[in-house]
């Protein structure tokens, strides 16, 4: 292992300053990068795109490459020709033959070695990205015999650049990173990487600094938001795939001053997000069978006698804890019972081990186990498990909201449901053992309207009953994303309307919190909205706990 992989190595294990670059400087300028070619312009991955990425003196023109069935190697993302070409019909299963007859002039299917032949003296590198390992040799031997005119670099999946590596000693790697800690040290010395490629939402000061101060480059994809483009230049990156080329030229031209002032982007990376949906499910179910069968044992208590914990809470939060540090090393969890704190920009767990731990406590079996992510104020992935029904409520961000497979959609045959409340149920919660202002003005207004009040002690799930019609509506008084979180992204991605105590859309409030069926929503809030205003008017007490 050379010095600088161990160098970058050892930063996963502690603080401290790194040895001095072992390898050569660091290009002045940020390097362009070419998703695909230049497809603002032209078809992705065809010769017009590599052309036009070549003449608009892209420094790297990504590509993508999978084999036909007689071994050509050929430019193609995807392993089917659906997307672009209608057909449902893998490359693979195709001879070179039939895959070059397919359309022509821009729009045809190219060979890597037209591409490469496209770039040979020129200016630009063509980094070929591998997500099939099968592809690695025959991509190599390709570039071999093709020889030296066309520089290249590899990236892509990463038993694939083991692959590479094996091949051929001095190739250019791309470490395939999207992980927020730093490549281990026998990775590094396998691999011998040039850059660490990463997804950009996974960079931090950190892993830029560290790779930096062993002399390793830092890439990132795909970046095609202009604020994104700063961000990632404000951190030090030193290549930057986009699909807008001249939108990242412009944005580097700008200049350091231009990049500092960029917001950090509120997102995170397309596997991790697709992993941490896994993660929420199985620590959802898990959670929901732990709380079933455990010994409750000794009940304690936190603020005052009214708030409990059991070991079961403990148990819970310290699982989801352990699991959250091994799979998603970087992410940030505030519990309920072991505290904790967000910080900007950074991925964050809410974790409510065991809400309604009084029922629990006291033998009522309706509590629930919430788990949020969410980046910033921005909730990405929700579960909720109702222990007691065996059931897991889940929600992603723009994909909608289930309860075990199940779609849920409020919107759907809302039409034929009568507006208002009248003669449904809605729910609500005490503020810990005591009402809070305006409470009986609220069940007074209900009453007045033939609707009926609910309070079950689980605030999660008097929330997320809302998104699968479980009542019209509930009311909770004091928002806590520990509590809550969970429940409205559920609500939300069910189609319910969320309301602050203004009346104004929101899944994360300063206050309190209405969530409602479409059809429902209107009428309760004027209820609730007309008690708070009368027991502010009435001159009551504040209830002294939350």
């Amino acid at each position: 292992m050379n010095t600088a992989s161990a160098e970058v190595a050892r930063q996963a294990s502690g603080p401290g300053p790194l040895a001095a670059p072992q390898r050569t400087a660091q290009p002045t300028a940020p390097q362009l990068t070419a998703h695909r070619g230049d497809v603002e312009r032209f078809r992705e991955n065809t010769l017009d795109a590599v052309r036009a990425a070549v003449e608009a003196g892209a420094d790297f023109i990504e590509i993508d490459v999978h084999l036909t069935r007689d071994g050509h190697a050929v430019l193609l993302h995807d392993r089917t020709l659906e997307r672009l070409w209608g057909l449902d019909w893998p490359v693979a299963a195709l001879e070179w033959r039939e895959v070059a007859e397919l359309g022509g002039g821009s729009e045809r299917i190219p060979l890597l070695t037209d591409a490469l032949a496209l770039v040979a003296g020129s200016s630009s590198t063509v980094l070929i990205d591998l997500e099939d390992p099968e592809c690695a040799a025959p991509a190599v031997a390709a570039v071999r015999d093709f020889g030296p005119a066309a520089p290249v670099a590899w990236c892509g999946d990463l038993e694939a650049m083991r692959i590479v590596r094996a091949l051929d000693a001095d190739a250019s790697v791309w470490l395939p990173w999207n992980r927020r800690d730093v490549p281990p040290a026998e990775l590094l010395a396998e691999l011998q990487p040039d850059v660490v490629n990463s997804d950009y939402p996974m960079l931090s000061r950190g892993l830029v600094d560290a790779a930096h101060a062993a002399g390793l480059r830092v890439a990132c994809w795909t970046v095609d938001d202009e604020d994104a483009m700063r961000w990632v230049l404000a951190l030090g990156a030193d290549a930057v795939t986009t699909n807008r080329l001249s939108a990242l030229r412009a944005v580097v031209a700008e200049g350091p001053d231009a990049w500092a002032a960029a917001p950090r982007p509120a997102q995170l990376a397309g596997d991790e997000i697709a992993a941490a949906i896994v993660v929420a499910h199985e620590l959802a179910h898990w959670a929901v069978e732990y709380t079933r069968g455990a010994e409750i044992g000794t009940v304690g208590a936190k603020a005052h006698a009214a708030d409990h914990v059991t070991a079961v809470d403990l148990a819970v939060e310290r699982h989801v804890r352990d699991v959250i540090a091994e799979r998603f090393p970087g992410h940030l969890v505030v519990g309920e019972e072991l505290g904790g704190s967000a910080q900007p920009g950074v991925p964050t767990w809410y974790v409510d081990p065991v809400d309604g731990t009084a029922n629990l406590a006291n033998g009522v079996p309706w509590t629930a186990f919430s788990l949020a992510l969410a980046v910033d104020r921005e909730p990405l992935v929700a579960v909720v498990g109702d222990v007691w029904r065996g059931q897991v409520f889940a929600a992603v961000s723009g994909f909608g909201a289930e309860v075990d497979g199940r779609r849920l959609d409020l919107r759907a045959g809302a039409g034929d449901v009568p507006e208002g409340i009248t003669g449904t149920v809605v729910g609500t919660e005490l503020l810990a053992y005591e009402p809070w202002l305006g409470l009986d003005e609220f069940l007074a207004g209900l009453g007045d309207r033939f609707c009926t009040m609910r309070i079950m002690g689980s605030s999660t799930l008097t929330l997320a009953g809302v998104a699968a019609g479980r009542g019209a509506g509930s009311v909770i008084e004091r928002f806590s994303p520990i509590d809550h979180l969970a429940a409205v992204l559920i609500v939300r991605e069910a189609g319910g309307v969320l309301l602050d105590d203004a009346g104004r859309e929101t899944l994360w409030p300063d206050g309190a919190i209405l969530a409602a069926r479409p059809e429902a929503a209107a009428e309760l809030y004027e209820v609730w909205s007309a008690a708070r205003g009368a027991a502010q008017g009435a001159g009551q007490d504040t209830p002294r706990v939350g």
